[in-house]
C-alpha cells in the first residue's frame, strides 16, 4: 500500500510544480476567467480520482478497504468507498468557502496587491498540506485505537455548527494573530513589498529582491532601523503566516467533519489534499462574489450539525438506512448547500427592488 501513498504523493507534487512553474510562474492579477477555469480543473481532477477510488477499493489494490472502516465497521467496497470519498470532497470544499471570507480580509488588512496574492496562497497551500496530513495522521490514529473518539468529535461538530450560526468573519482579527506578534517580535518588516520575496536582506541591493520599490518612493523606514545584512520579514511574508494559521483553525473543523464519513486513512488524506488543491482558483473565482452568499455560512454551519449527528448516530443511521447510507448523506450535503446557494442569489436580486 506504500506504493499507492507515493504515488498519490508524486501526482500531487506535480501538479503543484506544474500550476508555480508552468502556469504561474510570473506574477500576474488572476482574472475571473482563469479563476473558474482553473476552479473547473481542480474540481475535474478530485473527481476523476473518485475512478481510482472505486477500482482501487472494488479490487483491493495493494490491500485498499481490506480492513473495516473505523467510523461504521463495515468493508469498503468500491462504490461505498466511492460515495464517501466524494462526501468528503464536497465537505471539505463546501467549508474552504468560509476559509474565503478570512483569507480576503488577511489580504485587505495587510494590504497585498491582487498580482502577489497567488504566491502567497500558493505557498500557503504547501504548507496546509504538510499540517493537514499531520492533523489526519493524528486523528486516524486516535480513531482506530479509541473509538469513543467519534463521539468527542461529533459533540465538536455540533457545537462549531451552531457556534458559526452566530460568529461573524469579521470576527477574526489578524493583528491579534499570537504567530504574527511573534515573529514580529523577532523579526523586523518592512514597510512596503519588494516583489515576490518573503524575506529581504538590509543593505543588499534593491533589499536582496528581484522587486525594488519605485525610487520615487521614500527610503524604507524598517530598513534604516537595522543593521546591514539583518534579515527582515516583508509584509508578504506576515501574509503568509496568518493565512497559515487561520488554516489550521478551520482544519480543527474540516478534520472531525471527514471523520465523521469515514475513518479510512487514505480516503481522508486524499478526498482532504484534493480539495484544499483547488482553494486558490475557488478564492479568486469567489472572493468579488462572496457577499452575494449571505446565507453561505448558515448552509455551512447546517452541515457541520448534519455530519456530527451522523457521527453520533452512525450505528443506528446504517441499520434504518443500509449500508449505503453514506449516499443520502451526500445527497442532504449537497441540498444543504444547493438551497443556500439559491436563497441567497434569490435574497440578493431582491435587495435592488425593495431600494426603489
Amino acid at each position: 500500500m506504500i506504493w499507492i501513498w507515493a504515488g498519490f504523493i508524486l501526482l500531487v507534487l506535480a501538479m503543484l510544480a506544474l500550476d508555480l512553474g508552468v502556469f504561474h510562474r510570473r506574477a500576474h492579477v488572476v482574472s475571473m476567467k482563469e479563476a473558474l477555469v482553473w476552479s473547473t480543473i481542480w474540481t475535474i481532477v478530485g473527481l476523476l480520482f473518485a475512478v481510482f477510488v472505486y477500482y482501487g477499493y472494488e479490487n483491493h489494490w495493494e490491500g485498499l478497504g481490506k480492513t473495516p472502516d473505523p467510523v461504521d465497521r463495515m468493508v469498503n467496497g468500491g462504490f461505498t468507498a466511492t460515495m464517501k470519498y466524494i462526501t468528503g470532497f464536497v465537505v471539505e470544499r463546501s467549508l474552504s468557502a468560509d476559509n474565503i471570507f478570512v483569507i480576503a480580509m488577511i489580504f485587505s488588512f495587510f494590504g497585498i496587491p491582487p498580482m502577489y496574492q497567488h504566491r502567497v496562497l500558493f505557498w500557503g497551500i504547501v504548507g496546509a498540506l504538510v499540517l493537514r496530513g499531520a492533523m489526519i495522521a493524528l486523528g486516524a490514529t486516535l480513531v482506530a485505537k479509541f473509538s469513543w473518539i467519534l463521539i468527542v468529535f461529533g459533540v465538536f461538530l455540533v457545537f462549531t455548527g451552531i457556534k458559526m450560526f452566530f460568529l461573524k468573519s469579521e470576527d477574526i482579527d489578524p493583528a491579534k494573530n499570537v504567530f504574527v506578534r511573534i515573529a514580529r517580535r523577532f523579526f523586523p518588516v518592512t514597510t512596503r513589498f519588494y516583489g515576490e520575496k518573503f524575506l529581504v536582506r538590509a543593505g543588499s541591493a534593491n533589499g536582496g529582491s528581484g522587486g525594488a520599490p519605485d525610487v520615487d518612493q521614500p527610503p524604507d523606514e524598517a530598513m534604516l532601523r537595522v543593521k546591514k545584512g539583518t534579515v527582515l520579514l516583508t509584509p508578504l511574508a506576515v501574509a503568509l503566516l496568518t493565512v497559515e494559521t487561520s488554516d489550521v483553525i478551520f482544519a480543527v473543523d474540516s478534520i472531525p467533519a471527514i471523520f465523521a464519513i469515514t475513518g479510512d486513512p487514505f480516503i481522508v488524506f486524499t478526498s482532504n489534499i484534493l480539495s484544499i488543491l483547488g482553494l486558490r482558483a475557488l478564492y479568486f473565482a469567489l472572493a468579488s462574489m462572496i457577499s452575494m452568499f449571505r446565507y453561505l455560512k448558515a448552509s455551512l454551519a447546517l452541515v457541520l450539525v448534519l455530519v456530527g449527528v451522523k457521527m453520533l448516530l452512525a450505528k443506528w443511521l446504517h441499520r434504518v438506512l443500509g449500508e449505503h447510507f453514506s449516499v443520502y448523506v451526500l445527497g442532504v450535503v449537497l441540498l444543504i448547500l444547493t438551497a443556500g446557494v439559491v436563497l441567497s442569489i434569490a435574497a440578493d436580486r431582491r435587495r435592488p427592488a425593495a431600494r426603489s
